[in-house]
């Protein structure tokens, strides 16, 4: 299937719209079919799964110059340009927004639109088009909640797999992710070697370290132990927003760095009128952590905060692929691989990131690995667009090497 997903542009596109894809529309597709269930890693069915995605740029007829963008726990599948369904009689809405990655992906940008054709398609269990714990479950016609099957790293490659095969879509010229998106470009390299040309993890390794373990099941218990999340079957009533705000702040938080803050905050306060009570928001770093934390909730859910968190958790390249041996199952990869870490990244220490890197050298991989100086924290994928696009365009435009391809 030979597809084209070159926007129109109009006098009102974004700012820079003459390096913005424009206008974008999320499509869907149904990846089963009667007798054609979706199966789990965990060996559950779901009888109805659809997808929502994304595409920028021409497809070209020999198929090579496809790029699968992985996003992040709270992204989705709008990577770039201007959400179509924010735009109202040629004017922007005050919903508006670019794209999560827009700095990055575009004509002339990083990841060149007008020479790549990218796709990103948002995760099974997401509350952002995908089938998900908000879905309605065709056997009771009741949302599944928390009755939403487990969903893995796994699953989310397997129906990235599966839309790609139903677009024809044989061969990646590369696969990207930052964070929980890293975590699938690498199980994209190990679980298919054969259909994977490059791959690109930022911000992300084979499996998340204890501390990261450790917040996000405060995440999870601040959402579970909110009054109103009523055991997951919340859709009729009133949503944990409380819990979500909670978990929301934290996680926040671990995608910063302590230096960052610092500089940005510092111990400014709020300018107020009046002193403000015992326990009013009073500082400035206060008052941000709360804004986030409501916008988000307006936007996510929290049934698909604790599936996707606790996929993250799982995943562990290591066991599932060399028994616990790391080196072991960098010996399926077949990828050139671009590890990128951040100095003040809390999550994806860089110590992890070269621990990983030094088991693909044992494994007599080829892999660059760069350390980008950062105060922005695990965010930095996001935010230091500039030196991160700088890599990505010289890692993507480099000649490939020779590769023998292995089939499994």
């Amino acid at each position: 299937m030979i597809f084209s997903s070159r926007p129109v542009k109009k006098k009102y596109d974004s700012p820079d719209s003459l390096r913005s894809v424009g206008w974008t529309s999320a499509r869907k597709l149904e990846l089963t079919a009667p007798g054609r269930p979706f199966r789990l890693q965990d060996g559950s069915v779901l009888t109805e799964v659809e997808v929502e995605y994304e595409v920028y740029g021409d497809l070209r007829l020999a198929q090579d110059n496809v790029i699968l963008i992985a996003h992040a726990l709270s992204g989705d599948a709008h990577v770039a340009g201007w959400d179509g369904q924010t735009r109202s009689n040629g004017r922007l809405w005050r919903q508006s927004r670019p794209g999560w990655w827009d700095a990055v992906v575009g004509p002339g940008k990083a990841i060149d639109t007008e020479r790549f054709c990218v796709i990103c398609a948002n995760v099974l269990g997401s509350c952002n088009g995908s089938t998900g714990p908000g879905s309605i479950n065709p056997a009771s016609g009741r949302p599944y909640g928390l009755s939403f099957p487990a969903v893995s790293i796994a699953d989310w490659v397997e129906m990235q797999r599966q839309l790609l095969d139903r677009l024809g879509v044989e061969h990646l010229y590369a696969v990207c992710g930052g964070s929980l998106g890293g975590q699938q470009a690498l199980e994209w390299a190990l679980r298919y070697p054969g259909r994977v040309g490059k791959c690109i993890i930022l911000a992300s390794g084979p499996k998340l370290p204890a501390q990261g373990l450790g917040f996000n099941m405060v995440a999870r218990h601040a959402i579970m132990h909110d009054k109103d999340f009523a055991g997951g079957d919340y859709y009729e009533g009133k949503p944990p927003l409380r819990g979500l705000e909670a978990a929301r702040m934290l996680g926040h938080i671990t995608y910063l760095s302590g230096k960052g803050m610092d500089r940005k905050f510092g111990r400014a306060r709020l300018r107020q009128e009046q002193e403000p009570e015992q326990f009013d928001t009073e500082f400035e770093v206060e008052s941000y952590l709360r804004y986030q934390s409501r916008s988000f909730v307006q936007r996510f859910d929290a049934n698909s905060y604790l599936y996707i968190t606790r996929a993250m958790d799982r995943y562990d390249a290591a066991e599932t692929w060399g028994g616990g041996d790391l080196v072991q199952a960098c010996r399926r990869i077949t990828a050139e691989m671009l590890v990128v870490s951040f100095s003040s990244d809390w999550l994806y220490p860089p110590d992890e990131c070269r621990d990983f890197v030094d088991a693909m050298l044992k494994a007599k991989l080829p892999v660059t690995y760069v350390e980008l100086e950062s105060a922005s924290g695990h965010d930095a994928f996001l935010v230091d667009t500039e030196p991160v696009g700088r890599l990505l365009r010289a890692f993507l435009l480099a000649p490939s090497r020779e590769r023998k391809i292995m089939k499994y």
